[in-house]
This record gives C-alpha cells, sequence and structure tokens, in this order.
C-alpha cells in the first residue's frame, strides 16, 4: 500500500491586462511581495508572495471574458473570487474607500457567524477580492450533521 499523496496549496495564476497595476493592487492592499520574475521572450510572469500564498501574474492582451459584480461571476469553471482576512473590515475600507471599488458590502453575517463581516472590492482587471473579519470554521460536532 502506498502512502497518499500530500499537497500543498501552490498558488493561483491570474492573466492581467497591466502587470505593474495588479502588483501594486496585491502589494499594497494584501500585503503581498515580489517573490520571483520570469522573462522569456515577450513572457513576463511575476510571482508575488505572501506567507505561504502565491500570485502568479501573466500579461495578457485579450479583452476580459466576462464583467462580474457583487460576489463574483457564479459561471462553472471560473473562481467566484479571491478572499482575505483582516482583523477589521471597517478599518480597512475607511483606509481603500475612494481608492478601491466595491462590488458589494458590507454585508454582517452574525446569524451565522456572530462577528463575520464582508465587503468584496475588485482589483485593476475586475477580479472580485473578499475582504472579510470574523469567519470561523465549524467545530466537528456541528459539522457532524451534514454528514
Amino acid at each position: 500500500m502506498t502512502a497518499p499523496v500530500t499537497a500543498r496549496w501552490s498558488h493561483v495564476g491570474l492573466n492581467c491586462a497591466d502587470q505593474d497595476a495588479t502588483e501594486e493592487f496585491y502589494t499594497r492592499w494584501f500585503g503581498f511581495r515580489r517573490a520571483r520574475v520570469i522573462e522569456d521572450g515577450d513572457v513576463r510572469v511575476v510571482f508575488l508572495r505572501s506567507g505561504d500564498v502565491y500570485l502568479e501574474l501573466f500579461r495578457s492582451a485579450n479583452p476580459p471574458l466576462l464583467t462580474s459584480g457583487d460576489d463574483g461571476p457564479d459561471h462553472p469553471g471560473i473562481a467566484r473570487h479571491l478572499a482575505f482576512q483582516v482583523d477589521d473590515v471597517d478599518a480597512f475600507w475607511r483606509e481603500a474607500e475612494g481608492e478601491l471599488t466595491l462590488s458589494l458590502g458590507p454585508l454582517a453575517f452574525d446569524s451565522v457567524i456572530p462577528g463575520w463581516k464582508t465587503i468584496w472590492v475588485t482589483d485593476p482587471d475586475g477580479v472580485v477580492v473578499e475582504v472579510s473579519q470574523g469567519y470561523r470554521d465549524q467545530t466537528p460536532a456541528e459539522l457532524a450533521a451534514y454528514s
């Protein structure tokens, strides 16, 4: 019997109309830092890192496939949104208001998890990014109700 494969999160690849603007967005608002640049002819790929999470930025001259709002597109096969946790959504929004585009919120989900609050903003290419506070996993006993 072989041991199961252990997988670790690696990265999300994002297509960008303007790599510099996308890099600035994720470094300024979400604490990413440039980790690697790969250039091969006309191809340039920028890796951004925050802890163990990477974003891989690719240049793209193609028009957007779709536009989205609210909490992201609901089409199968397309990521709905990226999500980040902060200590205080209101403080984040006070700093970002006027500089970031709000697509939805703020919304409170106290009926699900007391203190859970979220806003959704868009990056320079229209990717919806959730910014949330207070999310917690269910306990094993709570999850057992769904087996």
